[in-house]
């Protein structure tokens, strides 16, 4: 079988990610997994890792993928943001490193069949896990005029979002919103003939409703809240981030991290009892180069950053 997703700055990922080839990993996001088996192999078969994802056809995919590696490989179906209950379940008690990859996988775009993709003709769902309840379908055609214009600018960052939200709701009101094509020429009668930038129309909207449905933001805010605890003293963490939203997010809960008392500078002593809890191992985020942008495209948008548990 073949694999058409590439997965981005893999040695970058693995150089930082495996400090002790017999440690315990996780990776909270397999999708078809390329990261994994590039982790898999560096452990060479002295320690554990732990891999996750809330997509079946990711799970089942990396199985089979993965299988090789040994009994030293779990492929679990589980949300990024549950890692303390899987743990728990596992009976490990810390993590050596943790990967998140946020990005979409091209097994998603191209051959999941929920519209992800704008060019396709596809139903509108976008959920990554099916067995969620909230549906694409379900924004564009029950919320509000003015909630959906919140989540395609918040979520988003269109722009256009006033224009596209009316576009939206008069075109519900003569029949529903039912496939992810449709919906995309519905976006694109809201621009101009031409858009200034190469980009689709449809694009910041796609994204935006993919947020939304499945909830990306609130799972990784909750994911940063509970990782210091899951982690052993030097564990690294490292998370590859697509959008400024989720890099924002990722960039400044590690500079939060790194910093003890936050108590005013006036009081005589210390009353916060913040310490240290990571440490950045770049202060800048690490993008992929030149050539493998060629190679793909989509690592174009990617953003790395590292921190290691003190």
């Amino acid at each position: 079988m073949t694999y058409p997703h590439q997965p981005v700055l893999v040695h970058e990922v693995v150089s930082y990610l495996l400090h002790k080839s017999d440690g315990t990993y996780a990776d909270g996001t397999v999708g078809t997994g390329g990261h994994s088996l590039a982790i898999g192999k560096g452990l060479e078969g002295k320690g554990r890792l732990i891999c996750l994802d809330r997509d079946p056809d990711a799970v089942n995919l990396s199985r089979d993928r993965l299988v090789f590696l040994g009994k030293g490989i779990s492929v679990i179906k589980a949300n990024y943001s549950d890692l303390d209950t899987i743990l728990k379940q596992l009976n490990i008690k810390a993590l050596d490193g943790v990967l998140l990859d946020l990005g979409m996988s091209s097994q998603q775009l191209d051959n999941s069949g929920r519209g992800f993709s704008f060019t396709r003709e596809e139903p509108l769902d976008m959920r990554m896990d099916p067995d969620d309840e909230l549906t694409a379908y379900h924004l564009v055609n029950t919320l509000p005029q003015q909630d959906i214009e919140r989540i395609l600018r918040d979520y988003g960052e269109e722009k256009r979002a006033r224009l596209i939200t009316r576009a939206i709701v008069a075109s519900r009101s003569k029949r529903p919103i039912e496939t992810s094509s449709q919906l995309a020429q519905i976006i694109k009668s809201a621009f101009p003939p031409h858009p200034p930038d190469n980009k689709h129309p449809a694009t910041r909207s796609f994204q935006a409703l993919r947020i939304a449905v499945n909830k990306e933001l609130q799972n990784l805010d909750t994911f940063l809240k509970k990782i210091p605890r899951l982690m052993a003293k030097g564990g690294r963490l490292v998370i590859l981030s697509y959008h400024s939203l989720e890099d924002r997010l990722v960039k400044q809960t590690m500079s939060g991290w790194e910093k003890s008392c936050t108590c005013p500078p006036d009081f005589p002593r210390c009353v916060c009892g913040k310490t240290v809890l990571f440490r950045r191992l770049f202060k800048k985020g690490i993008k992929a180069g030149q050539i493998e942008i060629e190679m793909n495209p989509r690592a174009r948008s990617a953003v790395l950053r590292a921190a290691e548990r003190m």
